[in-house]
This record gives structure tokens, C-alpha cells and sequence, in this order.
């Protein structure tokens, strides 16, 4: 059929304000490539889980999702630049307890507010925390471990200060009185060759990052912060069990992205995630094999997330009075 000139003469007027229009109004989400930070060193518990969660992402929106790790300040770095990133579903954030619930605690400047300039998307997992000691050191129990240290000088790293293993050894400290020397390192698998070759002599890490090592016998776990043992390694007690009243503890790990990141995309990551985390698939059951809890589907959500966020940022808040720790 002819196009009228009254119809032609109006395409020609909109063409030139068309083209003013955001790359978005023409192309559906995503086109390219996605970008998931890491805000740790890799080898840790919050890269093995952003890996896998981002492999689950990739075939469920059809495109590659990259990981940028960017370790330093206890995840501060790596949250930052996402914070400040474009809000358009292409950076997100591989988040846990470090930047987003301990470090408001711990570190006097902050450049992004964990509660306001992030949009949760999903909680994946969290994994129960653990010692584990070099083979050659002889505390076996947690009763042992703190009467060694009360006798000579034991060091005990963590992923790096505001981390969320620096405040459960804080807090271990803080309600045993052992006399553990705090190191502090980018990563959970950045320490823990260090841990094996014998620079240092234990690590408060994620359980699954230091079971494979205690399964191998490069090392040994004494304890898990977990209300109770765990099915993978029914040998190792709790923490309670060796006397230390109520101490449980776990890092975390969700993905969020930039605040004003349109609801619609949102929506699309928490689907990705849900299903690809979903029952007993593959992904959900690796994650399992390792030590690692997954989310359940209410905490899968962005509401879930975000009411998780709010308590644990509470919890952490009493836990750094409880440990004396101050913003420096």
C-alpha cells in the first residue's frame, strides 16, 4: 500500500529524535556480554560460588557472563565499582557479609552505602565457618587449640580484615580468650597454600574452602561454626560442642546490582539464578558437595535478599561491639 507524503513527512521528523534514544529502547535485555565482580582474589568461596552461579546466568540469558575478580579492602574495592557502575543489568556484584555487613563496621570510609546503592537480586548460599590448622601444629580439638595459644604464639589468618571470617575469629577471641595473632589475607584460597606449606599455622575460612584440605589431610579441621555437624565430614564437631556457647556463623553469597537498575532485569537475573540453583540440580547439588548451604527460594528473591541483608547488617553490628572492633 502507498505511503501518504503526510506519513512519510512524520517518520522523517521522528528519525532524527530516534536516534537521541538509549541503545536499551531498541534492544532486549541482554545483548552482550554481562560483567560479574568479584570483589576477592580467586580461589575463595565467594568466587567458586560466582563462577558456578554465573555459568547458570549465562545459559539462562543467552550470553557470556564474565568474571572480574577485584580483591582488596575486605571487598570494598570490587563493591565500589559496581556501586558506581552504569545501572543497566551489566555489572553486577558477586556480594557477602564483607562488603556488605561488616565492612560499615570495621572501616571508617566507605565509598558506596551498602543498604542504598545496591538492588538485591538473589541469595545463592552460604557456607558455615571453620579452623583449620597446618598438619604440624598438634591442637586437634578447640579446647586444645585455645590452651596452645595461651602457652605459645599462634597465628591465625583470615580473607582480610572487614571480612566475614575476620569477625568470626574476632568474636571467637573475644568469648574463648585465646591468644590468636589475626592474619589477614585477599582471599580464602589465597591463604591457603601458605596454610599448607606452614607460614601460618591455621585459618578461620568457609568450610568448604578447607575441606578438600582436611579430606586430603594437608591440614585439619578442629571445629564448624554450624548448629551441628556436617553430613560431608561427620567426624568434625561443632564449635558448641567444644564449649563455646551458641557460636555459629557462615559467609554469604547473593548477587546484586547498581540501585536504579530497571525492576524488569532485575527479575530476569533472579530467574536465572532461581532456576539455575533450583532443587536438586546440578549446580544446587555441586554446591552441596562442597559444604555450601543453598538459599532458600524466599531468600532467592530480591525482597528475601534484601530482609537478610537488613538482619545480618543488625547482627554484625553487635557482633563488631562484641569483638571491640571500631572503623578505622
Amino acid at each position: 500500500m502507498p505511503i501518504s507524503r503526510r506519513l512519510l513527512l512524520m517518520a522523517l521528523g521522528l528519525a532524527p529524535a530516534a536516534t537521541l534514544l538509549p541503545r536499551s529502547a531498541f534492544a532486549a535485555y541482554p545483548d552482550r556480554p554481562i560483567r560479574l565482580i568479584v570483589p576477592f582474589a580467586a580461589g575463595g568461596n565467594a568466587d567458586i560460588v560466582g563462577r558456578l552461579v554465573g555459568e547458570q546466568m549465562a545459559q539462562a540469558l543467552g550470553q557470556p557472563v564474565v568474571v572480574d575478580n577485584r580483591g582488596g579492602a575486605g571487598g570494598s574495592i570490587g563493591a565500589e565499582a559496581v556501586a558506581r557502575s552504569a545501572p543497566d543489568g551489566y555489572t553486577l556484584l558477586v556480594a557477602s557479609n564483607g562488603p556488605l555487613t561488616v565492612n560499615p563496621f570495621v572501616q571508617a570510609k566507605l565509598g558506596y552505602d551498602p543498604l542504598k546503592d545496591f538492588a538485591p537480586v538473589a541469595l545463592t548460599s552460604y557456607a558455615p565457618h571453620a579452623i583449620i590448622l597446618n598438619a604440624s601444629v598438634p591442637a586437634k580439638t578447640t579446647a586444645d587449640l585455645i590452651a596452645l595459644s595461651k602457652s605459645q604464639p599462634v597465628n591465625i589468618a583470615t580473607s582480610g580484615v572487614g571480612s566475614a571470617t575476620h569477625m568470626t575469629l574476632e568474636r571467637f577471641i573475644a568469648q574463648t580468650g585465646a591468644k590468636l595473632t589475626h592474619v589477614p589475607y585477599r582471599s580464602g584460597g589465597a591463604l591457603m597454600p601458605d596454610l599448607i606449606g606452614g607460614s601460618i599455622q591455621g585459618a578461620m575460612t568457609e568450610f568448604s574452602t578447607a575441606l578438600p584440605q582436611h579430606k586430603g589431610g594437608k591440614a585439619h579441621i578442629i571445629a564448624i561454626a554450624a548448629a551441628q555437624r556436617s553430613a560431608l565430614a561427620p567426624d568434625i564437631p561443632t564449635f558448641i560442642e567444644g564449649g563455646v556457647k551458641d557460636f555459629t556463623a557462615a559467609s554469604y553469597v547473593g548477587i546484586v546490582a547498581p540501585t536504579g537498575t530497571p525492576a524488569a532485569i532485575i527479575a530476569q537475573l533472579q530467574q536465572a539464578i532461581a532456576k539455575g540453583l533450583s532443587g536438586n540440580s546440578p549446580a544446587a547439588e555441586k554446591l552441596r558437595a562442597m559444604g555450601t548451604e543453598v538459599a532458600a527460594p524466599e531468600q532467592m528473591t530480591p525482597a528475601g535478599f534484601a530482609a537478610f541483608i537488613k538482619i545480618d547488617y543488625e547482627r554484625m553490628r553487635e557482633a563488631a561491639k562484641l569483638a571491640g572492633l571500631t572503623p578505622k
